[in-house]
């Protein structure tokens, strides 16, 4: 395992594409989902929760996206329509956060979806630390309320994304990193 400072150093994200199987063991995924839920939570709201696609249940999520694509979109042809089936099924587990807010007086909304953006970051961070790749995506079916319903979110529930996680295929490159003097100010 690497060291924790190394890891967050050099942490970055895998194209699905780029995955393979198997994912997480269970034993794995129990780490991963426990460490994304380990997150900032003033309140102790936890304003958010996830939802596992795994199996058979990338290709069902495939088809409520493929389904509110094609009736989105009537004059789509086949091809796209394919793409839209295959979103989720690139890397064997994709885990989704759902994001909720609640009324409080001290915690406004803002920071219950923070916390629900910290928890993505942690679990990506932990599939990375546990040897896996990991890519925190959205896209447009994250944030059509359509597609949002077929996957079983409430009306007051967002998605925070799709984090895709599997074993790697080969070595993602780095991107430019902004030089921290064009992004620090000192008050």
């Amino acid at each position: 395992m690497p060291d924790a400072i190394e890891l967050l150093k050099t942490r970055r994200s895998m194209k699905p594409r780029e995955m393979t199987g198997p994912g997480p063991s269970p034993a794995d995924l129990d780490t991963i989902l426990t460490i994304g839920a380990r997150v900032p939570d003033h309140g102790k709201l936890v304003p958010w929760r996830f939802i596992v696609f795994e199996g058979d249940a990338r290709v069902r999520a495939g088809e409520v996206i493929a389904t509110v694509f094609a009736k989105k979109n009537p004059g789509a042809p086949a091809s796209d329509i394919e793409v839209e089936k295959r979103r989720l099924t690139d890397a064997p587990l994709v885990i989704g956060v759902v994001s909720f807010t609640k009324p409080h007086p001290k915690v406004p909304p803002w920071e219950q979806e923070l916390s629900a953006g910290a928890s993505a970051m942690n679990i990506v961070t932990a599939a990375t630390a546990l040897g896996y790749g990991a890519c925190w995506l959205t896209g447009w079916f994250v944030f059509d309320r359509d597609v949002l319903d077929g996957f079983g979110l409430k009306p007051d529930e967002k998605l925070v994304g799709l984090i895709h996680i599997g074993n790697v295929t080969k070595p993602s490159e780095d991107r430019p990193r902004p030089a921290l003097s064009d992004i620090v100010t000192r008050f």
